[in-house]
């Protein structure tokens, strides 16, 4: 088993691939949310190192409630007009085995902040028609706070409606081009 990413050119294949964000709701629930539309690129280099670069439309949100997609979508959260992009480029891959660490920078509403993600690597397998593939999940928290997105309101008890940890998901089939 190889403890470096196969060389080649990765990109993601958007029918088969997913980025999820959660966080926590009411403080009993977590609630889910997923950006429908972006790109991912993972090069492979024949020296053992790897960089991964991501790009996601902030006009993609969904949720399951047209009003809080509106919200999500206001200068409140991801201010979707001034900054229609989420972007995450790594500075450093590490891989043991099927676990992966990725370091990088994530930059949403116009502020970069250094996010560590961790994940596990699949593959290559060749699919149909001969496409060389890799599957990739990686997972991190980020405190959205971070990111001015700082809207909240205090329930009667004194909780939070919103939590300020945001879970990321990210589930990748990446295909070699």
């Amino acid at each position: 088993m190889s403890n470096s990413i196969p060389v080649g050119t990765w990109t993601s294949d958007k029918v088969h691939s997913t980025f999820d964000f959660s966080a926590r709701h009411m403080v009993v629930a977590t609630y889910h949310g997923k950006l429908k539309d972006f790109d991912t690129t993972l090069v492979g280099n024949a020296d053992g190192t790897a960089s991964l670069t991501a790009a996601a439309r902030v006009g993609s949100v969904e949720t399951a409630e047209d009003n809080l997609t509106g919200h999500l979508l206001s200068p409140d959260f991801f201010d979707a007009e001034q900054y229609p992009e989420v972007t995450f480029t790594s500075s450093d891959i590490t891989r043991d085995g099927d676990h992966v660490v990725v370091r990088g920078e994530l930059t949403a509403k116009g502020i970069t902040k250094d996010v560590t993600l961790h994940g596990e690597i699949a593959g290559p397998s060749t699919g149909f028609e001969g496409a060389e593939l890799l599957g990739l999940t990686l997972e991190g928290t980020i405190d959205r706070r971070d990111f001015n997105m700082v809207w909240n309101a205090t329930l009667p008890t004194g909780g939070l409606v919103l939590g300020h940890d945001v879970k990321l998901v990210a589930s990748l089939e990446l295909a070699k081009v």
